[in-house]
């Protein structure tokens, strides 16, 4: 029995492998999947598929099917201890089968956590990942489980389960609901099942009257109501944009709010801090250098720590790049550099400045007439660096703020005659 508020994706789910639909090349007649069940020898695995296609259900339906122990983890919320719980009960139970959802967010010291009980056989491990496996997942662990790619659902199957809906569940089959186009329904499922059955449990939601589902009822449903965060989607972009919008206009409000609808979304936690690198060197750049070693090492400590931690190192990291000085310049200078070389292509590097590692080179006049900059005062020496086509050419124009500015003032001191900075 449900809950009253039980999303109708939870109260469709297949318990028993013959209901299940979608994924016949797993769980069919000649299903590898089916064919372990029916063995009763299930093997620790990774079901590796988009959003919505069977993973989690698959799980469930391969613990019923066999009877054994089912213990069900998230690797968002889950951590080492939560592991080795479910392991120590194992010990005491038999066969234990543990499922953990996006287990590719289990940083290293989690997923080797789950060795040696893997290795054993204390339990059956059967990890779902949006991501590449062979990526994601430490080679040691992936070595010892069997990797199965899950498809999208296609139209067919997608059809056949929003009708199977319509007649086997409860609170649709209260009123009439007559679909007469399905296109739009597919269109913005993209393959996924949870998403589909949501937006027909929308639909009956928002509408008092018997329900004729056309293609411009569901496009006008979905745009007022849908505001969930979807990895793969519109939102994803919006999002992150609106993420780096805020840091970039310095408001570490707005940037904590955008980043807790990330996370709260299941957003990857090296996809968020991948982002705040590149920020931090377009722009902020040398108005603050520390800031691209905030990002770096922000990068580097989530991609260890993973969630639920994770969290607060971005946290920090986003309201210490939101309070930097900003700084485009670097970012300009290499854009510019770039179009000049597209416009003039391989120009020829001066003589001076050429490397002369043979005899045959120096007899060329390669590397004639280098100044070594530490020999002169200040240890600079005015010389000509670019090819002779774009000499006096600049690229990198200081930014205005107080880190920039002695830049520009060190930069003026030796090229104000050439750069004119």
């Amino acid at each position: 029995m449900f809950e009253p508020k039980t999303p109708l994706a939870e109260r469709m789910r297949p318990s028993k492998l013959e209901d299940l639909i979608g994924q016949e090349h797993l769980v069919g007649e000649q299903g590898i999947i089916r064919k372990a069940i029916l063995s009763g020898n299930v093997p620790s695995m990774i079901l590796w598929g988009p959003p919505g296609v069977g993973k989690t259900t698959i799980a469930n339906i391969i613990a019923n099917e066999v009877k054994r122990p089912f213990h069900m983890l998230s690797a968002v919320s889950a951590g080492v201890k939560d592991v080795r719980d479910v392991i120590d009960q194992a010990r005491r139970a038999s066969r234990v089968i543990l499922f953990i959802d996006e287990i590719h967010r289990f940083n290293k010291s989690q997923q080797d956590a789950l060795l040696g009980a893997v290795e054993k056989g204390i339990i059956t491990l059967i990890g779902a990942t949006t991501e590449n496996p062979s990526f994601e997942v430490n080679s040691a662990l992936l070595s010892r489980c069997q990797v199965y790619s899950l498809k999208a659902l296609d139209e067919a199957d997608l059809i056949k389960l929003i009708n199977l809906a319509l007649v086997k569940d409860i609170e649709l089959k209260k009123r009439k609901i007559d679909i007469k186009e399905y296109q739009a329904l597919i269109n913005i499922s993209g393959g996924d099942a949870r998403k589909i059955l949501n937006l027909v449990e929308l639909i009956n939601e928002s509408v008092t009257s018997d329900v004729e589902i056309t293609d411009e009822l569901v496009m006008n449903v979905a745009q007022k109501h849908i505001a969930i965060y979807d990895k793969s989607g519109e939102q994803h972009y919006d999002i992150i944009s609106a993420f780096i919008k805020s840091i970039r206009g310095s408001d570490p409000n707005a940037a904590v709010y955008y980043l807790a609808r990330m996370i709260e979304g299941g957003e990857d936690v090296k996809f968020i801090a991948r982002r705040m690198v590149i920020l931090a060197s377009e722009d902020i750049g040398n108005a603050n250098p520390t800031a691209l070693v905030m990002a770096t090492t922000t990068f580097q400590a989530v991609n260890v720590i993973g969630y639920p931690e994770a969290r607060i190192i971005l946290s920090q990291c986003a309201i210490y790049l939101a309070c930097s000085p900003k700084s485009n310049a670097s970012y300009v200078a290499i854009d510019q550099a770039l179009s000049m070389i597209r416009e003039t292509g391989d120009l020829p590097v001066p003589l001076a400045i050429r490397n002369a590692p043979t005899k045959l080179m120096k007899e060329l006049d390669y590397g004639k007439g280098y100044q070594y900059a530490h020999d002169f005062r200040n240890n600079f020496a005015a010389m000509e660096f670019l090819p002779e086509a774009i000499i006096n050419s600049k690229f990198y124009e200081p930014g205005r703020n107080a880190r920039e500015e002695e830049l520009r003032n060190y930069l003026k001191k030796l090229w104000d005659k050439k750069y004119n900075y």
